[in-house]
């Protein structure tokens, strides 16, 4: 693995309707996107420029079962996926999906920290490659969790991943935001604990594009509906938060309006 930190290398919706997905994503956020699934079950990849960068399918009878919303998940990397579902444990979080294989990809967990929020340990089979460039239109731009309670969320990504902090910053009533380095040079994420009026802990990632304004117009004309902003944020960035015609939550970060 090429960063030896854990850090978030993938990232998967799951939707009703993937083929919607596809097309809507693709148009918002500029993405191009092959199908890697099975002739009953699509698989999309989503590749900026020449890199991957994530993946839809569509939401499965599991999931709905499990009460799985419309939803975005990240995967982190890790060197050994049961080795660290069990510091997963250890810290106080659980295991929802014990380790498994994916022929001919890697393996992974489904696992959540103390306070709910899911994501994914994955190890490939092959090289993930380097880390696309920051800031790239098409990356990630920024991964952001709304966290049960912010000093123990941290106490347990610091333990299991060795997640160092960059900035705390003051929030007013809503506390402190927290970001944090994931090995790489630059800040790659923040938490907080979640607003009051909100319900349920969750990971939202945030995708980077040339112009807010511009992505905003195909996100509204495409169905999606904007939940916050546009809004500056502390480094000069605009972003915005929406939910996409599925209601998958989402991000839009840019560095122009």
């Amino acid at each position: 693995m090429p960063n030896a930190t854990p850090h978030f290398v993938w990232y998967e919706a799951a939707l009703p309707d993937a083929e919607a997905g596809r097309a809507f994503y693709s148009d918002v956020v500029g993405w191009s996107s092959s199908n890697a699934g099975a002739p009953d079950r699509p698989y999309y990849v989503f590749t900026a420029g020449a890199s991957p960068i994530g993946g839809l399918m569509p939401l499965s009878d599991e999931m709905r079962a499990m009460g799985v919303p419309p939803c975005w998940t990240g995967y982190v990397g890790v060197p050994d996926v049961d080795a660290y579902a069990a510091r997963v444990v250890d810290a106080g979080g659980s295991v929802r999906r014990p380790p498994d294989d994916i022929p001919g990809i890697g393996r992974f967990a489904v696992v959540a920290d103390p306070h709910g929020a899911a994501f994914i340990l994955f190890h490939g089979t092959g090289d993930m490659g380097p880390r696309p460039e920051p800031g790239a239109p098409g990356t990630v731009g920024w991964n952001e969790l709304m966290a049960g309670e912010l000093d123990s969320a941290w106490a347990f990504y610091q333990s299991v991943f060795g997640w160092t902090p960059d900035q705390a910053v003051p929030m007013g009533e809503l506390g402190t935001y927290q970001t944090f380095f994931t090995g790489g040079p630059f800040a790659e994420g923040g938490m907080m604990t979640t607003f009051p009026k909100e319900q349920g802990t969750y990971w939202k990632f945030y995708f980077n594009v040339p112009a807010l304004d511009a992505a905003i117009a195909r996100l509204t004309a495409g169905g999606g509906k904007v939940v916050h902003g546009p809004m500056q944020v502390p480094g000069g960035r605009w972003m915005v938060q929406a939910l996409d015609p599925q209601g998958a939550l989402f991000a839009l970060l840019s560095q122009t309006r």
